[in-house]
């Protein structure tokens, strides 16, 4: 069941001339490692966030820490939140994890980098590709073409290395977003800040990553501010702060997210059902994105009647756009590849209101999610930016 299109005397569609887009070159995550290897002395990166220059470097990403549920939850994480004393920054559209860790590692917007969504449509074949779990396979140097920040860095002689989950060490993702340096598995967050401090120290000059993934994954299950979220917070700070208090001199810190999370009522009103709903569903050839943040492919010759329709249901709730609008406003960065194009769908629908479009029946586990995350508000968008010097 879903929401009914609205009645002459609803307010108009919003217009998504007004959604809020990303600081692409200004303030975004995708500026963050450019600064970094700038600093460090790598050719070709820029230095484009206010950061001083230090000889080592290591990002430590909390995945699905936004910056506004860092600040409503100071108890839980007492760390990180008195060390989160300046601006934050945007995590990109769609604000999700395969396309926020493609534009950290590669310094570039989805545009670009050609990773903008969680399931998008691959020209080539004409199916949709999990970009997530990279479902149905393709040459990940195909579809990503570009070198990350740590494999230039590794070639200008900087000490490179990630420090992550053993099970991300050989995935499509990781190559084409992570890649540069060594690979070091290790399965306890304690041993990934031991060992990531330990490499940022090996070297005159380091650029070293580090991942914890539970903050998200526990907010999708059960909910922002739920008992098993807050748990994860105060762990993931207690990481942080455990990495800070070994940093090895002319070094710094920097902790960030790929996105933040909304959670979305199980209600008729909050959810409307792709799979149930015959208006949503007409002229659509497939259904990709996620509930938050939809690529939507019409049949040939129905872009503008599928545009219209999305328009009328979702009504004030939500930001949708045909493809050549979002690209114009800058949804996906200043550039669009050729090769990314068509990735996009006819249609971009971001979610204004805590409302989410699912589908029960083709994507029933991604359907069942609490927490869900993707669109432009700022509870998805915003993401800390916190440096600790040691």
């Amino acid at each position: 069941m879903t929401g009914a299109a609205p009645s002459a005397d609803w307010p108009a569609p919003l217009d998504p001339a007004h959604a809020p887009v990303p600081r692409y070159g200004d303030a975004g995550l995708a500026d963050l490692l450019p600064t970094l290897a700038a600093g460090l002395g790598v050719p070709g990166p820029t230095a484009i966030l206010p950061l001083e220059p230090v000889d080592r470097a290591c990002v430590f990403l909390i995945d699905g820490l936004g910056w506004q549920q860092l600040r409503e939850h100071p108890d839980e994480a007492p760390f990180l939140y008195a060390h989160a004393t300046g601006d934050p920054i945007t995590a990109g559209f769609p604000s999700t994890t395969a396309t926020s860790l493609a534009s950290v590692g590669t310094g570039l917007p989805p545009g670009a980098h050609g990773l903008p969504g969680y399931a998008v449509r691959n020209p080539a074949t004409g199916a949709l590709m999990n970009q997530l779990r990279w479902k149905p396979h393709t040459d990940p140097h195909v579809w990503q073409p570009y070198p990350t920040v740590f494999q230039l860095a590794q070639r200008a002689g900087v000490h490179t290395c990630q420090v992550s989950a053993p099970d991300f060490a050989h995935t499509p993702l990781t190559k084409i977003a992570l890649s540069g340096g060594r690979f070091h598995g290790r399965i306890s967050g304690e041993e990934r800040m031991d060992l990531a401090a330990a490499q940022l120290g090996a070297a005159d000059r380091s650029l070293v990553y580090t991942y914890y993934s539970e903050v998200d994954g526990k907010g999708h299950r059960y909910g922002v501010d739920s008992d098993a979220w807050r748990g994860q917070l105060m762990y993931a700070d207690r990481l942080a702060q455990r990495l800070a208090e070994q940093l090895p001199p002319r070094s710094a810190l920097y902790v960030t997210a790929d996105h933040g999370m909304t959670d979305i009522p199980f209600t008729p009103e909050a959810r409307y059902d792709f799979d149930e709903d015959w208006e949503l569903g007409a002229g659509v050839a497939l259904l990709g994105g996620e509930g938050r943040a939809r690529h939507v492919y019409a049949v040939p010759g129905a872009a503008s009647d599928v545009l219209a329709v999305w328009r009328d249901v979702l009504g004030e709730r939500a930001w949708v756009a045909g493809r050549d609008e979002a690209i114009a406003l800058g949804w996906f960065g200043d550039r669009i590849d050729d090769r990314v194009y068509e990735r996009l769908g006819d249609v971009i629908v971001a979610a204004a209101d805590d409302i989410a479009i699912v589908a029960t029946r083709t994507e029933p586990n991604e359907s069942s999610l609490v927490g869900m995350h993707g669109t432009l508000t700022p509870r998805e968008q915003l993401v800390p930016l916190i440096e600790i010097r040691g």
